[in-house]
């Protein structure tokens, strides 16, 4: 089904709030900006595709080494870095494929891309492949985002029929072509190679790595780049302005742009790119995000989606950085980037931060995260598959009036024999939050045994 793209309509964010950056939100918040390949051309589109076709594919990957940027999707791994260890010398096929699935609860980010501008992913997603050396490239997304794949689709038919994707691309002599591939909404397909497993219209179990990392065993057993939504479309804005150029914007070892998704308690709830780096927790919370509901306190901050580690309000923190510089910081204290929620104990993730005031019931969110990994957990080790399961059964009968003293010292056992001991990161994703709500909020937890009401506290709702 053809759709009009110049049509489609979503709701804008606000004007940008003095702290934000937009680079990758530039035009897709714009009240006078579609979804259409016309306005996108109008508005420099495909420009940049032009530019790195002129160049040697090396001297792009170059470029995006020289940037520094880090991959936007929850490991933060240095992209060119990871395009580097393709293996070239094997003689197969080498395919990119963009990881669209956004399954972190908390991350509503790159589906505001999809729906909005949608041909900034795909000329990001062409100068990659071009760097890459990539005839093939897929964009997996999610079954849950049906008007996403929609307009994908559209926007690649539009980009083939002038030359952008396909045949040919810009007179350049290189083709690329790029398929959307609708997934089943699974957690897993989230992580990498089981996404890779998915694609190959096979169950989505993750591979073991060793031997079966993508850059040299991916897709089809052939080399294969994984990137997410935000990081291949920081890719046009690299070559744009230059590796080097863009890796002033930032921090060190944080460049660029980085949105981040704010929920939970705050009075302004919504995506907002910032500098990496450049903005602290506390102003994201206190000041783009307009502060808690009135009269109600802090209780605690997920960081970066509900896989991380939990901060109880009123912590300290004090350490070194990897750069050696000593720390001493609260919550509203550490920096937005890759680095400083890590050096906290925690992770900046997907960019996802969920904020809890006093009004939740502690033991009631983590029965409502522990409902959620266990029916996520693919099955194919045991110890996530069985954990994953009792920690949710603990915590649904704690919740409903069910608690027992003992119970928070099972629920850190259980998640310490996961954590560590699984084939993919599933593992920590449902142990991490059991084994940091225990260990920050014991007290929560022992007065719950205290608390025989069948029915639920908090406005945090079962899944």
């Amino acid at each position: 089904m053809t759709t009009d793209l110049s049509q489609m309509t979503f709701p804008k964010a606000s004007t940008p709030h003095p702290k934000e950056t937009r680079i990758i939100l530039a035009n897709s918040e714009r009240e006078d900006f579609d979804a259409s390949i016309d306005c996108y051309t109008r508005n420099g589109g495909y420009d940049v595709l032009k530019k790195a076709l002129s160049m040697k594919p090396e001297e792009v990957h170059q470029e995006v080494l020289d940037s520094g940027i880090r991959g936007r999707g929850g490991a933060g791994f240095p992209a060119g870095m990871k395009w580097k260890f393709l293996d070239r010398k094997s003689g197969k096929p080498i395919y990119l494929i963009c990881n669209a699935d956004e399954s972190e609860p908390g991350t509503f980010k790159d589906r505001q891309i999809m729906h909005k501008d949608p041909h900034q992913l795909i000329e990001g997603m062409m100068i990659t492949a071009y760097a890459i050396n990539a005839a093939q490239a897929f964009i997996y997304i999610r079954e849950e985002m049906p008007y996403g794949a929609q307009i994908l689709d559209q926007a690649i038919a539009e980009a083939k029929a002038v030359g952008f994707v396909g045949d040919n691309i810009g007179g350049s002599g290189y083709s690329c072509e790029l398929i959307v591939h609708r997934g089943a909404a699974a957690y897993i397909c989230g992580e990498e190679t089981g996404l890779i497993e998915s694609l190959e219209g096979k169950r989505a179990y993750p591979r073991i790595k060793p031997p079966y990392f993508p850059a040299a065993l991916g897709l089809y057993m052939c080399p294969t780049i994984v990137n997410n939504v935000e990081t291949l479309c920081h890719v046009k804005h690299i070559v744009e302005r230059g590796g080097r150029a863009y890796s002033e914007i930032g921090t060190p070892n944080n460049s660029g742009t980085r949105i981040w998704c704010l929920s939970g308690h705050v009075m302004r709830p919504g995506y907002y790119e910032l500098e990496t780096g450049k903005v602290t927790y506390g102003e994201l919370i206190n000041d783009i995000g307009g502060g808690l509901r009135s009269g109600r306190t802090l209780q605690a901050v997920i960081p970066g989606g509900s896989s991380s580690k939990i901060w109880r309000a009123g912590e300290r923190f004090k350490g070194k950085l990897r750069n050696g510089t000593e720390f001493d910081w609260a919550i509203d204290d550490i920096p937005l980037d890759f680095d400083s929620p890590a050096a906290a104990g925690s992770m900046s993730g997907s960019g996802a931060v969920i904020v809890i005031d006093d009004s939740a019931d502690i033991v009631e969110v983590l029965a409502n995260i522990n409902e959620f990994y266990a029916h996520e957990s693919c099955g194919q080790c045991t110890p996530c598959r069985e954990g994953s399961l009792w920690m949710k059964k603990i915590t649904a009968r704690m919740a409903r009036g069910g608690a027992r003293p003992e119970d928070a010292q099972l629920l850190a056992s259980i998640g310490d024999q996961i954590a560590g001991k699984t084939i993919c990161a599933h593992g920590e994703a449902c142990a991490w939050p059991t084994q940091s709500f225990v260990n920050k909020f014991e007290d929560k937890f022992v007065a719950k045994a205290e608390d025989k009401s069948p029915e639920p506290k908090s406005e945090f709702q079962m899944v």
